[in-house]
């Protein structure tokens, strides 16, 4: 079933190509989930991470239409990012505004300064904060 639906989308990249039809990347697919699919898993689960966090106290989290120099995320009002100070570094997201109201965390005028980092480091950054020791961080 999976290399079958595999083959279908290739047949209809293929056919957009021949036919100079723009191709919608989003909806590209592994053969179980389109791009746009893994995109919107990628924003809820940050989205129900983050809010964890910033109602734990424990980790500064904020939300901000402008980056820490002032400027517009993407030069738009279209968009937003996220961030997190972990005790293993900061980790960061960009979202389309639409999504502002999911992320229940502070809300700053400018974002914390960007330390740098890559998609690969944040990444780093999640699985070794996810291997600390629990620290009994407790809910309400």
């Amino acid at each position: 079933m999976g290399m079958y639906k595999i083959q279908l989308y290739i047949e209809n990249i293929l056919g957009s190509i021949q036919n100079k039809k723009p191709v919608d990347v989003g909806e590209v697919s592994d053969g179980y989930h389109t791009f746009n699919e893994l995109y919107r898993y990628r924003m809820l689960y940050n989205a129900a991470f983050f809010n964890l966090l910033a109602r734990s106290g424990q980790v500064e989290v904020c939300k901000s239409r402008r980056h820490s120099d002032g400027e517009k995320c993407f030069g738009s009002d279209d968009w937003f990012i996220v961030m997190a100070i972990l005790p293993t570094g900061q980790v960061s997201n960009h979202y389309e505004s639409k999504y502002w109201d999911l992320f229940d965390v502070p809300e700053r005028e400018t974002a914390f300064e960007y330390d740098g980092h890559t998609p690969n480091e944040a990444a780093d950054r999640l699985e070794k904060y996810l291997k600390l020791p629990r620290r009994g961080m407790t809910f309400e």
